[in-house]
């Protein structure tokens, strides 16, 4: 099982002095040491207009450590396709893929906040249908040209783009928090990550996420591509260290999450009804429940052990969400060296097999 980096940038906290533009290029740095330790991924998330996190180009962030890296994958977290038109999205990320040297992992979700709509002059209510044509046409497009669609949204006759993405085929997931995505990914053929908070929410765990992609898969004809999930983390070896995480924690869902997310059954569209129940939750939760089921909280061992389920639930790679409520750059850094020296080595990784069969 291989790990990586993550981040959506959050920053939407009361009486919170760190500026957008200071936390962006903390993430930058923070990427770059990724690829230093021997991250296998960095996982940069797409947002908008300050609602949860601040970075609104995870392109032009991971364009910036291609430039200086060698080794680490390069992934949104993810491209909200519905906000942008699936061509130009094509274009972007076989663009990079190019001038990395095959190093993107895209991804790709329908997003979940209606404030990052409005401006663009995006259907929210509807984008689960219009998510689905843009990812089919994104994988069109990859596979080469000339390519003729008539769908419900998007039309155009005989496009090739150019440049062509230097993978064939291109590494691509769908990011899920429902059962409709999941099934997309396996209907097409993509990877899939999802949120293990979520999954425990709308699935009742990690074991039955992977049981219905891989059924879903074999329904279509299509072999499993790799299965990816997101953890917070926080270390922590004392009670006291212990107390601020959960604080930390909770901050983020009560501050930066609910406001996002449509929990309101007066308003949410059909397709985000599971949400209503995770939003209820959420700002319920009490410390003692953050779990291994959502969270990675204690000291190097704990971590070990739930991280062994997760593997053994049949998932490929955990992206870690570090510098989640307001972490400072460096106690992220800190933590991030403490994962791959202390965590790591206690799992065999795509770099250790390479190792091996040198």
């Amino acid at each position: 099982m291989d790990f990586g980096y993550f981040t959506l940038s959050d920053n939407n906290y009361t009486n919170n002095t760190r500026s957008p533009n200071q936390f962006v290029q903390d993430i930058l740095a923070e990427g770059l040491y990724a690829d230093e330790l021997g991250f296998r991924s960095a996982w940069i998330g797409e947002h908008h207009f300050s609602t949860l996190g601040v970075n609104s180009s995870p392109e032009m962030l991971l364009s910036f450590i291609a430039a200086r890296t060698k080794n680490i994958r390069l992934a949104p977290a993810v491209t909200v396709l519905p906000l942008h038109h699936p061509i130009r999205v094509a274009e972007q990320w076989a663009t990079l893929d190019l001038i990395s040297g095959g190093r993107v992992d895209f991804a790709a979700g329908r997003g979940y906040d209606e404030r990052e709509y409005e401006p663009f002059g995006a259907d929210f209510s509807n984008n689960q249908p219009i998510f689905e044509e843009g990812m089919e046409i994104v994988r069109k497009l990859w596979a080469g040209g000339p390519v003729t669609h008539k769908g419900q949204y998007y039309q155009f006759e005989d496009l090739t783009i150019t440049p062509s993405p230097l993978q064939n085929p291109m590494s691509a997931y769908v990011a899920s928090f429902s059962k409709p995505s999941i099934e997309l990914a396996g209907r097409l053929g993509f990877g899939l990550i999802v949120a293990p908070f979520a999954a425990v929410m709308t699935f009742g765990g990690m074991q039955q996420v992977h049981d219905l992609y891989t059924e879903t898969c074999a329904k279509y004809g299509n072999e499993p591509k790799r299965l990816m999930c997101s953890y917070f983390i926080h270390f922590a070896d004392t009670e006291a260290e212990q107390a601020a995480a959960r604080a930390r924690q909770i901050r983020y869902y009560q501050e930066c999450v609910i406001p996002a997310l449509p929990g309101d059954p007066a308003t949410s569209p059909p397709s985000y009804r599971y949400f209503i129940d995770m939003v209820a939750r959420l700002r319920e939760v009490k410390p003692e429940q953050l779990t291994g089921n959502s969270v990675l909280i204690g000291n190097s061992a704990h971590i070990i052990d739930t991280l062994k389920k997760v593997e053994a639930a049949g998932f490929d790679e955990v992206i870690l969400y570090f510098n989640v409520g307001l972490k400072g750059h460096q106690k992220t850094k800190d933590e991030m060296a403490r994962f791959m020296a202390e965590v790591a080595p206690h799992f065999k990784t795509k770099l250790t097999a390479q190792i091996a069969a040198e």
